[in-house]
């Protein structure tokens, strides 16, 4: 049994449907839903299909000959059109690296997002290191097929190191602290200046997604420390209820409890379960409420509802708001797929 039979698959058939302007969804649906083999036929023409039309031929049509959109360098900025949303637009969208102008992309942003310290870096210095940046990067490169690039692998374990607080280690063996700043990352355990310097969970939830998609057998030590500081933080408080540490307000964010796509450096519900189910907590009942809460949000047809966007910000939009969404329910059933994988 693979968990599916325990869910509302009424959407599945909608998902699984030819979409010019989502052709992104059939693929992903079809390899991460249905289970079917990259080599499968029906993959592989839907991949093409995602590659030839909709959201990531528009996207890489806006693409600088050089690999960047909109100005080169480090590519923070603007938002939500320069090269770092792009690289994880991309990435959620269904493409990979096999695509020259993807390949392209994500060879220019680890050349330029990577600071001498060889971390991920707003502006390609310490000082400009977040935890959501490197968490949404090093997933994204991940994701996109880049895992073997020296760079990456480099970058991975300086964000694991500036979590635990321990040295970083290149893999040449020089070894060198990690130095906090008041902006950007000030400290281990996830202290974020822009969370006045208390732990973020949006950044736990990032770097979280970034190590699941390290193989279990290939994280080193510092990597195995911080998926455990992911999963203790993430889990001290019910996912369902959000009520992580957010001294700038006197309540939970509400964008906790809002479903969207794409997920950029604001996290949902939804993307804590994503991230602690990679790690490898599929039926952990500190997670059941957490997926009652995604349950819940299943409308009568078996879909949930577009209710964050970026629409208007980005090269492309995606969906209507408060609408179905074809992107939130496949992110949805991917989670509760691998919940109840027991």
């Amino acid at each position: 049994m693979n968990g599916m039979e325990k869910v509302n698959k009424q959407p599945l058939e909608w998902l699984l449907e030819e979409d010019p302007l989502n052709p992104g969804v059939r693929y992903l649906a079809l390899k991460d839903l249905e289970d079917r083999a990259v080599n499968d036929p029906l993959v592989i023409s839907a991949h093409q299909a995602a590659l030839t039309s909709g959201q990531i031929p528009a996207i890489l049509a806006q693409q600088d000959a050089q690999g960047f959109w909109v100005e080169p360098g480090p590519g923070y900025l603007p938002k939500y059109r320069s090269i770092v949303w792009q690289v994880i637009f991309l990435a959620q969208l269904g493409a990979d690296v096999r695509e020259e102008r993807v390949y392209k992309a994500c060879d220019y942003l680890l050349s330029h997002a990577i600071g001498k310290f060889e971390g991920f870096s707003m502006t390609a210095t310490p000082s400009g290191a977040i935890n959501c940046l490197q968490g949404n990067l090093g997933a994204a490169l991940l994701t996109l097929g880049m895992g073997a690039d020296e760079r990456l692998r480099h970058a991975l374990e300086w964000m694991a190191c500036s979590v635990t607080g321990e040295p970083y280690q290149d893999s040449d063996g020089r070894s060198a602290p990690i130095h906090y700043y008041r902006s950007g990352i000030s400290g281990p355990g996830f202290l974020c200046s822009a969370n006045d310097h208390q732990p973020c969970a949006w950044g736990a939830v990032k770097v979280g997604l970034a190590l699941a998609k390290v193989p279990a057998d290939q994280r080193t030590p510092a990597m195995r420390k911080a998926v455990q500081m992911c999963v203790d933080f993430l889990l001290s408080t019910d996912p369902a209820g959000a009520d992580y540490p957010h001294p700038y307000a006197p309540k939970t964010s509400t964008s906790w409890f809002k479903f969207g796509f794409p997920v950029f450096y604001i996290t949902d519900v939804l993307q804590i379960l994503e991230a602690l189910l990679g790690l490898g907590l599929a039926g952990d009942e500190r997670l059941l409420a957490a997926i009652k809460l995604l349950e819940s949000k299943q409308d009568t047809h078996g879909r949930w509802i577009m209710e964050y966007t970026y629409n208007g910000k980005t090269w492309v939009d995606i969906e209507e708001k408060k609408q179905p969404s074809k992107w939130v329910t496949l992110r949805a059933l991917r989670v509760l797929k691998q919940y109840y994988r027991l």
